[in-house]
């Protein structure tokens, strides 16, 4: 009989990837927590109106990648390709609004896209998602972003950029599309690729998210949007930086302004943000977000301003530090038959004390136990045999130094020293 393998694009978390999700989650309830940010729980199927609605018909998300499907009444479902459109529709059914001013989310979990799987993307993969809603102000967007980067420093992550750009507003926005599109018309726009050719007439400032070569020397010297947003949003804009640099944030060093950053939906306003790696590979981004002061208007719910960012866990897991886990307290060698009963009630007492670790459940020689010590990854390995049995020891070995000291077994409190 065949066996059965998993789903292209699908992958199990084996204890290793298992306790890296687990790292990068806690590690995102501590900080959040510190900002006053609360966890919610939202489901991954949800009707496909609402990623149609928010994320946009025309965009190759909604046309190409999602999971749809009918249910048994013929309504169409999806499986989340992303968070945020899931957390609006949480916040606005349950009037959210209308029992606190300003609302502070975070989640995470699976979400699923049909493409290409490869290293750091799957079709099922996961995100760490954070949104603020109900605070205009531009101190809102500098806390996030010390947040986001508070949070890869928690993980032990190095060598990140941070890009961060402004996209302007409603009314001046529209201004700069029309300058942004007088000068791509101008280019040979045969020799565009065919998805920014399609871009021109839908969504012009996509054209300088580009990542096909050719078509990032056909946007070389593009106007900068910068350039054309309102007093207001330079205000805003402005703002956000003098905070991060008060914070420590050094330009150039620790961010940079990426003035071809843009976002491809209108409801995007104001500060737009990426953090890249230069350590995964061509995929860099490991986070990405913005203000969407236009957002729940436009899925139904009331006038209120918001911004989030999202992280993709597989890729933040790729950049943990080796030694990240966290490593068991003792592993238990059993030398002697007669004391595996005597090992297991050991275990337990340490384990009551606080310790991590466990037990073999058969007996060897000092070598073999050692040996299954050292795949365990313990600190320290607990030798039983039975001349310890008979006098009541263990002899406990330090795994990193490789120094051993014999103790009593009832001083539990200092058979292990962490």
């Amino acid at each position: 009989m065949s066996k059965i393998s998993t789903v292209k694009g699908f992958a199990d978390h084996l204890p290793r990837e298992a306790a890296q999700f687990n790292r990068i989650a806690e590690t995102a309830r501590q900080v959040f927590a510190a900002y006053g940010y609360r966890e919610v729980h939202i489901p991954i199927l949800e009707y496909t109106e609402l990623f149609a609605r928010s994320i946009g018909t025309e965009t190759d998300v909604v046309q190409k990648e999602m999971f749809t499907f009918p249910d048994r009444k013929e309504r169409s479902l999806t499986l989340r390709p992303e968070a945020t459109a899931g957390l609006m529709r949480s916040y606005i059914e349950h009037s959210i609004h209308a029992k606190e001013p300003v609302t502070k989310f975070f989640t995470h979990g699976p979400m699923f896209r049909y493409e290409r799987p490869q290293k750091g993307r799957m079709r099922q993969f996961h995100q760490v998602d954070v949104e603020c809603l109900g605070a205009p102000e531009p101190q809102v967007d500098a806390e996030m972003l010390l947040m986001l980067m508070e949070y890869f420093s928690a993980l032990g992550l190095k060598d990140l950029a941070l890009e961060i750009n402004t996209l302007g507003c409603k009314e001046c926005r529209p201004h700069y599309r029309e300058a942004l599109l007088a000068f791509l018309q101008a280019k040979p726009v045969d020799e565009f690729c065919e998805d920014c050719r399609k871009r021109m007439d839908a969504n012009p400032l996509r054209v300088l998210d580009c990542k096909v070569p050719r078509c990032k020397e056909l946007v070389e010297g593009a106007p900068r949007i910068a350039d054309s947003i309102c007093p207001e949003c330079k205000t805003h804009f402005a703002t956000v930086l003098g905070i991060l640099e008060r914070a420590g944030l050094e330009p150039g060093r620790d961010y940079k302004i990426s003035h071809r950053l843009v976002r491809g939906l209108d409801y995007y306003t104001r500060t737009t943000f990426e953090v890249v790696s230069n350590s995964i590979g061509a995929q860099g981004s490991v986070a990405g977000g913005g203000r969407y002061d236009g957002l729940i208007a436009s899925l139904g719910g009331p006038e209120v301003s918001g911004i989030g960012f999202a992280c993709g866990m597989e890729r933040l897991a790729l950049m943990l530090p080796e030694n990240d886990l966290d490593k068991p307290d003792f592993y238990i060698a059993v030398l002697d038959a007669a004391a595996l009963d005597e090992a297991l009630l050991l275990a337990q007492a340490l384990r009551k004390n606080g310790l991590s670790g466990e037990t073999s459940y058969n007996a060897g020689s000092a070598k073999s136990q050692l040996r299954k010590a050292a795949n365990s990854g313990a600190s320290y390995c607990l030798l039983l045999g039975g001349n310890e049995l008979a006098d009541g020891t263990v002899i406990v070995k330090n795994m990193d130094s490789g120094e051993q000291i014999t103790r009593r077994r009832d001083d539990i409190n200092n058979l292990i020293i962490k």
